[in-house]
């Protein structure tokens, strides 16, 4: 039994490595199938959070497919996307430049990123992978924020009609890991590199987005 649930989750890890790298054209529909078409309002959800004026510098840890760079620039902010995977930063790229944005994209690990202390107002990530709660990861983040810098997370989102395509969906998230914990669990563990955390689920049309709103500590 423990051999099989191994495999299994390599099989998932396997299935994730390829969806944001050799398979990242179809993330944009596999995003939107897996959330009934929630996924956008799923991200948008961070925004809510931002508490910082336009015209203000934001990294987004993980950027994807770029959609919530547009969301930042249409917004008035000043935005640096950040991302491992080339694939990803390809399609950003080709879609701020059919929008007639610049391209403000870097790539590298969250672990380790190649920015000045006190650089950013805020950082934003949705739906990113396991990268975002390692220790290297939060160290980073809470160097390169300025004070009372916020960085908000979109961990995941919950369909709340309650048919049968939602249920079925949902029994997908938790065999693929996608439901972590939460709760006091989250807040003392951000607590720990310096940050306080509030935890809010903000409603869209048919489901609850989750957004962790870190503050940095002075």
């Amino acid at each position: 039994m423990e051999l099989l649930a191994k495999g299994w989750w390599k099989l998932v890890r396997f299935g994730f490595r390829l969806l944001y790298n050799e398979m990242a054209f179809t993330y944009d529909l596999v995003s939107w199938g897996v959330s009934l078409g929630e996924w956008r309002s799923w991200q948008r959800a961070a925004l809510r959070h931002l508490d910082v004026e336009q015209g203000n510098l934001i990294l987004e840890l993980a950027h994807g497919t770029g959609n919530l760079q547009l969301d930042l620039i249409e917004a008035g902010y000043q935005t640096v996307g950040y991302d491992l995977s080339p694939y990803m930063g390809r399609i950003t790229r080709r879609k701020l430049r059919n929008h007639r944005m610049a391209a403000k994209l870097v790539r590298g690990k969250a672990q380790q990123l190649p920015f000045p202390a006190r650089t950013f107002d805020a950082v934003i990530s949705t739906f990113p992978t396991d990268f975002i709660f390692a220790a290297e990861t939060l160290r980073e983040v809470y160097r390169i924020l300025c004070e009372n810098g916020r960085f908000i997370i979109v961990p995941n989102g919950v369909l709340t009609g309650g048919g049968a395509g939602e249920k079925g969906l949902e029994w997908l998230y938790r065999i693929t890991g996608q439901r972590g914990e939460q709760g006091s669990t989250v807040s003392d563990f951000f607590g720990h590199y310096g940050f306080d955390v509030t935890i809010y689920e903000e409603r869209c049309e048919r489901s609850i987005a989750q957004v962790i709103v870190a503050r940095k500590k002075p």
